[in-house]
């Protein structure tokens, strides 16, 4: 999970503080030295930790802490707080062209991830922004490369513009032109990248920088790399002037360190974090809400955003309506398993629930998930009128659909009791109120396999 080793080490750390109630200088430098050394395992630069340790200490040990009715709340306040501030501050949005096309020149090493994310962000704006994106094929060195963007832009439902293995300057002009006589509005230019940094790739990217006049420079980074991601960052930002950064593989790394040191080595913005292999794992990087994540306060915002984008409103007022009436079945099961699916994977919405980083392993999360898809086999393994009436499924109806999902007669009997707990539950507390304000629902009993 993303940050979890930093976060377990820091909570650690304030758990101390927290079983002391008053603190005194000596508490919060011992504190303060554990957070040290919680952030320099995490990879983090080594001058940013020591800004950031004498920034913390000297406002924890003034009298508005140490004179609280609950100090160790206010120093995690603190830290909170300069943690958001060493990552950005506020989130860095996309600087649109005021006469389109709006253009996003992509650069970075090989393997980090550019040409995916290219094809990320083309999908991204057209379905936030309603944006018409064009990806230009400029990689023409390494094998595959532009099958490869063709493949991710069509998944994308973006226009992929190439011409073969010729001059990526004039790749890059001729692309240009074509987006403006065909009225694209964004235009997305996936570069070469190398394995180490070399003077002809920043010639080449200089040159086709000259060409286009793009209005982003975003420079794609692999977070797992830890600080050689800020070295790499660092480089390019001096060759180039970058306007921001996209962190990839942001959910597997449980250090932290790139994201956390980037912005105070280069100076330059953290605008979207990979979250996933998926096209729809792209997210806009908030620092308050990464610093929450870190501190094990979770990501409630986020969460409700991804809720909000996944959960069809029309779907959700039919489904109240079908609770409230007890008319609830498995096709809605299914239905609402689905959507959770659509919200990311289980190791993202766990990492936003408050409270539950450091209490949930990834074998839970493993385990949880398997969960998930052995109740979807028994679900598609039923017929339509054993989905809209589970009632009718007798024993040799339980035995069909436990040799067509791979499962157990028990299985199939658990799965029904719990649907049957669960429809009662909906039926007292789920639907409308008098007023028709739909009230909130409860957790579903877990489904344990």
């Amino acid at each position: 999970m993303a940050f979890e080793s930093l976060s377990d080490k820091l909570s650690a750390a304030f758990k101390k503080l927290r079983s002391k109630g008053k603190l005194n200088e000596s508490d919060i430098k011992e504190a303060m030295r554990e957070v040290k050394l919680a952030l320099l395992e995490a990879d983090v630069n080594y001058k940013v930790v020591k800004d950031f340790v004498k920034t913390v200490s000297e406002r924890a040990v003034g009298q508005e802490v140490l004179e609280s009715l609950t100090p160790a709340q206010q120093v995690i306040k603190i830290v909170n707080e300069e943690l958001t501030v060493l990552m950005g501050g506020e989130n860095e949005r996309i600087e649109f062209a005021s006469k389109p096309p709006t253009v996003v020149l992509m650069c970075g090493l090989q393997g980090s991830g550019k040409t995916t994310h290219a094809a990320k962000l083309a999908k991204y704006f057209k379905e936030k922004e309603g944006c018409r994106p064009l990806l230009i094929a400029c990689d023409v060195y390494r094998p595959a490369a532009i099958e490869q963007l063709k493949i991710v832009g069509e998944k994308a439902g973006a226009k992929v513009f190439e011409m073969g293995q010729g001059d990526p300057v004039q790749i890059a002009q001729e692309g240009l032109k074509y987006a403006k006589d065909h009225g694209y509005d964004l235009v997305i230019v996936d570069t070469a990248g190398r394995l180490h940094i070399d003077e002809k790739l920043m010639e080449e990217l200089k040159q086709i920088e000259s060409t286009v006049h793009p209005n982003e420079i975003l420079l794609v980074v692999d977070s797992m790399t830890g600080q050689d991601a800020v070295t790499v960052a660092d480089t390019f930002n001096k060759a180039l002037p970058v306007t921001g950064i996209i962190l990839t593989k942001l959910d597997s790394d449980t250090r932290g360190g790139a994201a956390i040191s980037v912005k105070q080595v280069t100076g330059k913005p953290i605008k979207f974090s990979g979250t996933g292999e998926k096209l729809d794992d792209i997210e806009p990087f908030h620092p308050g809400r990464m610093a929450s994540r870190i501190l094990g306060m979770g990501d409630v915002l986020t969460l409700i955003e991804k809720a909000q984008e996944t959960v069809d409103e029309k779907e959700a007022e039919k489904l109240a309506r079908k609770m409230q009436q007890s008319a609830f079945d498995m096709n809605d099961l299914l239905s609402q398993m689905q959507q959770i699916k659509k919200m990311g994977s289980m190791r993202s919405i766990v990492s936003m629930i408050p409270g539950i980083s450091g209490k949930v392993t990834d074998e839970n999360i493993e385990e949880g998930d398997r969960q998930l898809k052995v109740i979807e086999a028994m679900i598609n393994s039923m017929t339509k009128r054993e989905r809209e009436n589970p009632s009718i499924i007798n024993p040799s109806r339980k035995r069909r659909i436990a040799a067509g999902s791979g499962t157990t007669v028990q299985d199939v009997n658990r799965l029904l009791k719990q649907f049957e707990q669960m429809k009662q539950m909906m039926k007292k507390m789920g639907g409308f109120g008098k007023k028709g304000k739909r009230r909130m629902m409860p957790k579903f009993p877990p489904m344990n396999m």
